[in-house]
């Protein structure tokens, strides 16, 4: 009964209308709302609301692990919000059902011509079927290795460039006797997402498919995955079989763990816990030296067809990704501001994980390998079958070949689908 009331308060809260006095009410549903979050968005309505005091947001905050199902059913129920966060994860999902209005037209004639970071522009546009933009990315994310600069200092070690070199950094400050760990692994929840931007940063492969077919099972990858299996136990706490992202981080921020590999969206935690005694930096690269990252899901705004104030929903979005809406936003949340007008600005140079992300996006030698998230089976193969064969494999029960090999024919047969329907 609680989730049903919850659906209709969501499905009468879609609805804009004209009333309240004359002014356009528009209905935004922040993907991931909660109090990291909310706050900054209120304040942004009230900015919003004070230049244009015709239009009125209601704003609808809703938690990230449910927001699919709620877009879901407000299609089904034809109640969708004016504007909605979307990110490229399902974002696909939302184009198939014709939800979302395309943006190209809306962009070329708004001050956003030209001001929108290319490589996120470029994976928002790979993730639709037809190639239009139906989301303006507002913010990036980046794999990231956090550190503890006091650690290393300490041992007289240097930040790792490579990935033996991490590989023999966490061996030098592992102290299992002072429950000391040198790293960290997620083998639980989100473990295989994780894992396989680490494979391809060491591999340096620059696609997911070749002529159709998965690379996952590269014998690169494998030798990856072999390498951080090797660490389990050896430099990582014993529990890491089963961390999820809350129980990796509370081990790095709880002083147990010397490096762990998450995105920019641990910002918050690692320096509200560790302050200057953290650090970011890239992902290690391999033997080859190439500069492969496979991109996060890239956040952004989406205007509904169903909008009944299109032109209001596109201005509040407009809003949201100008210079200084997406300032004050990054700056807050410690991302990568998708407006290229924030480049310069004060706090990105004294913020050195974006600073470093922004910098490994921008560099012309990067290569992006988009992770298939558009097929409808991504997800399905990556967390719940791979999920517990990883653990198998950091458990010394199955080859890692054997892991990505399964895992690769499951993608390649997704795709081949997905190609078909096209």
């Amino acid at each position: 009964m609680r989730a049903l009331l919850v659906v209709l308060a969501l499905v009468l809260s879609a609805c804009s209308s004209s009333g309240d006095g004359g002014k356009t009410t528009i209905v935004f549903w922040d993907n991931n709302g909660g109090p990291g979050r909310t706050p900054i968005y209120e304040e942004l309505i009230k900015r919003f609301e004070a230049a244009n005091p015709d239009i009125h947001v209601e704003y609808v905050g809703i938690p990230s692990s449910s927001v699919q199902q709620k877009y879901d059913t407000a299609i089904a129920g034809g109640s969708t919000p004016d504007v909605g966060g979307v990110t490229t994860s399902y974002l696909a999902h939302l184009v198939g059902q014709e939800a979302l209005a395309p943006l190209d037209e809306r962009i070329d004639g708004s001050s956003l011509k030209g001001k929108l970071l290319p490589s996120l522009v470029e994976t928002v546009r790979q993730t639709a079927p037809d190639g239009k933009l139906y989301s303006v990315p507002s913010s990036g994310n980046l794999d990231v290795i956090w550190y503890r600069t006091d650690w290393f200092t300490q041992a007289g070690i240097t930040p790792p460039k490579t990935w033996d070199e991490l590989v023999a950094a966490a061996e030098k400050l592992t102290d299992p006797g002072a429950n000391k760990y040198g790293f960290t692994i997620r083998g639980g929840a989100g473990s295989v997402f994780q894992l396989l931007t680490e494979a391809y940063s060491y591999s340096g492969v620059t696609e997911f498919f070749s002529g159709g077919k998965s690379t996952v099972g590269d014998a690169r990858n494998a030798e990856l995955v072999g390498k951080v299996a090797g660490l389990y136990r050896k430099a990582t706490p014993e529990a890491d079989v089963n961390n999820s992202y809350t129980q990796m981080v509370a081990q790095f921020t709880g002083g147990s763990v010397a490096m762990m590999h998450h995105n920019l969206g641990s910002y918050g935690d690692v320096t509200k816990a560790l302050g200057d005694r953290v650090a970011a930096l890239p992902l290690p690269v391999g033997p080859s030296g190439k500069r492969t990252v496979v991109p996060n899901p890239t956040d952004g705004f989406a205007v509904f067809k169903n909008s009944e104030n299109p032109d209001a929903a596109w201005k509040f979005v407009e809003f949201l990704t100008s210079k200084e809406s997406n300032s004050y936003w990054n700056e807050k949340v410690g991302q990568i501001p998708a407006n290229t007008d924030v480049r310069d600005a004060a706090w990105i140079a004294s913020n050195q994980p974006v600073k470093m992300a922004l910098g490994v996006l921008e560099d012309p030698a990067t290569v992006t390998v988009p992770a298939p998230v558009y097929l409808p089976q991504y997800s399905s193969i990556t967390k719940a079958d791979s999920e517990p064969q990883y653990q198998k494999v950091l458990l010394g029960q199955l080859a890692p070949q054997a892991f990505l090999d399964e895992m690769a024919s499951k993608l390649t047969a997704a795709q081949k689908e997905w190609e078909e329907r096209k």
